[in-house]
């Protein structure tokens, strides 16, 4: 989402890049690698729990953990440094009064509330009744909990802020948390490296031999209990208090009501785990479903020997046949052939005529490249391990990035593509213009429409107006700059030159069965049929709270969906010049780009049979929003993919046929 504008290559210019970049790097956690960020603790020292957003799979829309009348800090809220990425998924990292000792285990006492008034009580069985999730971070770590359906044992990150019992009209609110922190004990000598509450890193001089600890795990078990509230007002944050079992009985447990004064507790024991601080995340990333991946590979690569088989017969068979004889004959033998001739070969004179809309083909072109690099970009780095889940936000504020600087392949390939076309240079500014504007154009205006419905609903997932201006900037003083770089870079590469003359009149179009946009749709199923499984993983990840690590597969699923792009586009194209249309330009990009009309069906098959939960037309416009941006994006890579895949193949086809 940024992008933009100027030509001049100054210090200046430069300079603001940097600093743009620094800015949005230096705004996050740091850059992390699993196993190289390490924090240890000595004996007694104080660490407070974060919160994150409330969130829910029901309405998608995160709220802040204080939007309910939850007990505060002594020292006040202070928000977390945040990146841009965690802005924009609506992530809101504040402080919170939970406070451990590393390796003292006890009960307190956190605080009371006043009487709730109608609108907090109403508000409390709102969010209960809406299923939000309490998130919590430990050094990093978010909160796991454990429940157990049918004998299997589920994992989640977070807790519900409170339930409501089959066949009772009354909700309960969670107000006892029993914590367990999973440490590993470390020996070493020297320094020992300690962080406070901020995550402020210090050198703590140390014995000869002390041990240190690490936190490896964070859990909780959720309760509801029933509490004196006239003997908790006497007690002070943090007093003691007994340990209790979480009650089974409804009549033990605290109900949401007018007038009812809530009491906060929290219980906290360290254990000692072998788990080592580099494994700690592997809990949360433990891939599942793995035959599912190879099964997807597996019918991709079908595809793929399928599709490789008709471009081979095709090259070997069918083409290089055809100009092995043609080759062969003399010229009057040749101007023979000329009126015999049929298919592919009598559309010479017209097969590089311009297409229409050739500015609108070229805009695409250039954002279809500046998509597909940065998504390979990503998940290569993804895949090594550079962009871990440990730094929220970071895949995001990383894919922006990328997006930004690409700006200037994309304003080369868009203009190389209209010097190619047009025979010149003329209007290449207003073509960059058009390029740096197109995709993220669209991706302001729903997103706009949207965060008009956030604002209006006051969720944390609304952009601030700050970070539009950020945002703004970003697009207009480097994605603009650096389109308008490339593009200058552009005007002074070699023009590629057609093989073939192009003849002043077109040549007629003989009538067909069926209309070609109905093989352009069929089409599309061949890529979706490789992605649609990831896809699955994917939007799970994104709508159901869940992680996505599978980074590797990931990219196999990339490499094999850029080939079967390649592949089908390059089998329609051929099918296309011999029925003698021309018109190939814009066919090749939507053989493929058409996989894109499949993405947002299946995003709306998801919506209506696996996000059966979600509720209310607030949250539906959200998905399918989102949805169509996603979809716009992959029918710009894929279509790109297959329109360049094409270009090659009929300018190698046509260059190798001899006209006087």
């Amino acid at each position: 989402m940024g992008f933009f504008s100027t030509s001049r290559m100054s210090f200046s210019f430069f300079t603001l890049a940097f600093l743009a970049v620094f800015l949005l790097c230096g705004s996050g956690n740091a850059f992390y690698l699993p196993g190289s960020y390490m924090h240890t603790y000595s004996p007694r020292e104080t660490i407070y729990v974060k919160v994150n957003s409330l969130t829910s799979i029901e309405t998608e829309l995160p709220f802040s953990y204080y939007s309910l009348p939850y007990c505060l800090p002594q020292s006040g809220i202070k928000k977390s440094a945040e990146n841009l990425g965690e802005l924009l998924m609506g992530d809101q990292i504040d402080n919170s009064p939970y406070r451990f000792r590393i390796n003292v285990n006890e009960s307190l006492y956190l605080c009371t509330t006043k009487s709730l008034n109608e609108q907090e009580a109403k508000l409390l069985k709102q969010r209960t009744r809406d299923l939000y999730q309490v998130n919590m971070i430990l050094d990093n770590l978010p909160v796991r909990r454990f429940t157990e359906t049918n004998g299997i044992v589920i994992q989640w990150t977070g807790f519900p802020v409170g339930y409501t019992p089959t066949g009772s009209s009354e909700d309960y609110i969670i107000n006892h948390l029993k914590f367990k922190v999973l440490v590993h004990e470390y020996e070493g000598r020297g320094a020992v490296m300690t962080t406070g509450e901020e995550g402020i890193g210090m050198i703590a001089e140390t014995d000869d031999k002390k041990n240190g600890y690490e936190i490896v795990g964070f859990e909780v078990i959720p309760c509801s209990v029933k509490r004196d509230p006239e003997a908790m007002l006497k007690l002070n944050m943090y007093d003691k208090v007994e340990p209790v079992n979480c009650p089974l009985e409804l009549d033990k447990s605290q109900t949401i009501r007018e007038q009812e004064k809530i009491s906060f507790t929290y219980e906290v024991v360290f254990v000692k785990s072998d788990i080592r601080w580099p494994s700690r995340w592997d809990a949360y990333l433990r891939m599942e479903g793995a035959k599912v991946h190879w099964f997807s590979i597996m019918n991709s690569l079908m595809v793929i020997f399928f599709l490789a088989g008709i471009v081979f017969v095709i090259f070997l068979r069918t083409v290089r046949r055809d100009l092995t004889r043609y080759e062969e004959l003399d010229k009057e033998a040749q101007a023979q052939m000329n009126e015999e001739l049929s298919g592919w070969k009598l559309v010479v004179g017209d097969v590089f005529r311009e297409p229409t809309c050739s500015k609108l083909l070229c805009v695409m072109i250039g954002d279809g490249v500046q998509i597909t690099g940065m998504a390979v970009v990503t998940i290569v780095f993804a895949a090594l391990g550079f962009m871990s889940p440990a730094s929220r936000g970071m895949l995001l504020t990383g894919m922006i990035i990328l997006y930004l600087f690409l700006g200037i392949v994309a304003g080369y390939v868009g203009v190389r593509l209209w010097r190619t076309i047009k025979g010149g240079s003329e209007g290449w500014r207003s073509l960059c213009w058009s390029i740096a504007c197109f995709f993220p154009g669209i991706v302001f205006v729903v997103l706009t429409v949207l965060n008009f419905i956030l604002w209006g609903s006051k969720s944390t997932g609304a952009i601030p107006i700050s970070l539009y201006f950020t945002l703004l900037s970003l697009w207009f003083c480097i994605s603009v700059p650096m389109t308008l770089v490339g593009g200058f870079m552009g005007t002074r590469s070699e023009e590629i030159q057609f093989p073939v003359r192009t003849n002043q009149i077109p040549r007629e179009i003989p009538a067909r069965k069926y209309p070609s946009w109905l093989l352009i749709l069929g089409a599309g199923t061949l890529p979706f049929g490789t992605l649609f499984i990831e896809l699955f993983f994917i939007l799970s990840s994104i709508w159901l709270g869940r992680f996505y690590y599978v980074f590797g597969f990931l990219l196999v699923v990339l490499i094999l969906l850029v080939t079967v792009c390649a592949e089908v586009s390059v089998v329609l194209t051929y099918m296309h010049l011999c029925v003698e249309d021309w018109r190939w330009w814009w066919k090749s990009f939507f053989a493929s780009g058409s996989v894109a009309l499949y993405v947002f069906l299946y995003s709306i098959n998801y919506l209506v049979f696996d996000l059966r939960s979600l509720s209310g037309p607030v949250s539906a416009i959200l998905y399918l929003g989102y949805s169509l941006i996603m979809s716009v994006a992959i029918m710009l890579s894929t279509g790109t993919i297959g329109f360049l895949v094409s270009f090659y193949f009929v300018h190698y086809l046509f260059s190798s046929v001899k006209i006087d």
